[in-house]
């Protein structure tokens, strides 16, 4: 069987700050791994990802999990002081190196 959800959380964000890195943050790249609420979504946007993907909190906690996620988002962006998501991109990536 295949290993997914939270277990893969740190090692998937840790590979997403090595690309990250490695590409200087010119290649879009999309956060998976262990997805399951707008601060797990926030942290990968952090360590380097323009996008996340979900799946397996999916399954397990409805697609109201999208709109948590898209709201919770916003309120850390703001919280941050960032004006959008791109601004953010990447900007804790040497955390996870």
């Amino acid at each position: 069987g295949g290993l997914s959800g939270p277990p893969l959380f740190e090692k998937s964000t840790r590979v997403l700050a090595q690309l990250s890195h490695l590409t200087d943050g010119k290649i879009p790249l999309i956060g998976v791994g262990g997805i399951s609420s707008p601060q797990d979504a926030y942290t990968k946007i952090l360590a380097g990802a323009h996008a996340v993907q979900l799946y397996s909190a999916l399954v397990y906690k409805g697609m109201s999990l999208v709109e948590d996620i898209v709201h919770g988002i916003d309120q850390c962006l703001e919280r941050d002081g960032f004006n959008n998501v791109s601004e953010a991109v990447g900007t804790q990536r040497e955390r996870w190196l």
